[in-house]
């Protein structure tokens, strides 16, 4: 037969052998950045930030499958590498003016009975007190922000090509900031995300304190106003 040959049986060794050899290597890379993140929350800090990143964004799923061999919650690791994200870009976001930057935050940390109705530009607060929205928005915006309560991300791209910031800070659950960063990237943005508490759709919370220090990043703090606690906790 004609592909019952010595050279062609040579060949479809040899894919096979190259075949195992980039599925092992895809593996140990895998197991590689596993320990690389796993040692790093030990530690308490970022070995080979860049490397577990690309690690991350091309083999998810993979990562996700040894950690759960590890009896490990994925929703830690990538939590983990939001704060690897965030440890990369740090250095390129306090070198934006404020006024460069927009912070965008997710319509479930309002309150239930919240009267806002959505604007083109997203939920405008009216302050009514239900929540923790009104006594701190007002302060971002004291400090240069421009802030936006948004129901998605459609509306978040929409504000940048109307404003075009150069730094963007996204709060929220750990899938839409992910999907925050990654548009930043795409758009060639400095993108900081800030995860809730709690994963929700109404009255979800957020640690006001995380999302000052990274609001606080390069500005002059006698522009940042007295009620915002910069200290770290």
């Amino acid at each position: 037969m004609l592909f019952a040959s010595p050279p062609w049986d040579q060949f479809v060794l040899l894919i096979g052998e190259l075949t195992l050899l980039v599925i092992f290597g895809i593996v140990a890379f895998g197991l590689f950045v596993v320990f690389i993140a796993l040692y790093s929350m030990r530690r308490g800090k970022f070995y080979f930030p860049r490397l577990m990143s690309s690690g991350f964004i091309m083999l998810e799923g993979l990562l996700k499958a040894i950690i759960g061999l590890f009896g490990l919650d994925d929703q830690d690791l990538m939590s983990f590498f939001v704060r690897v994200h965030n440890s990369m870009n740090a250095k390129g976001f306090e070198s934006i003016p404020v006024s460069r930057r927009a912070l965008f935050f997710p319509q479930c940390l309002r309150s239930a009975k919240c009267p806002a109705h959505l604007t083109p530009e997203g939920l405008l607060c009216q302050g009514c007190g239900q929540c923790s929205f009104g006594t701190v928005l007002s302060s971002f915006r004291d400090m240069g922000y421009r802030v936006f309560i948004v129901p998605g991300s459609s509306f978040i791209q929409r504000m940048v090509k109307k404003y075009h910031p150069a730094g963007i800070i996204g709060v929220g659950c750990i899938v839409e900031v992910r999907h925050g960063l990654e548009m930043c990237d795409r758009l060639g943005l400095c993108g900081m995300g800030v995860l809730t508490l709690r994963d929700g759709c109404v009255e979800t919370l957020v640690n006001w304190q995380d999302v000052i220090e990274v609001a606080a990043l390069g500005v002059d703090p006698r522009s940042i106003p007295e009620n915002l606690d910069v200290s770290p906790q």
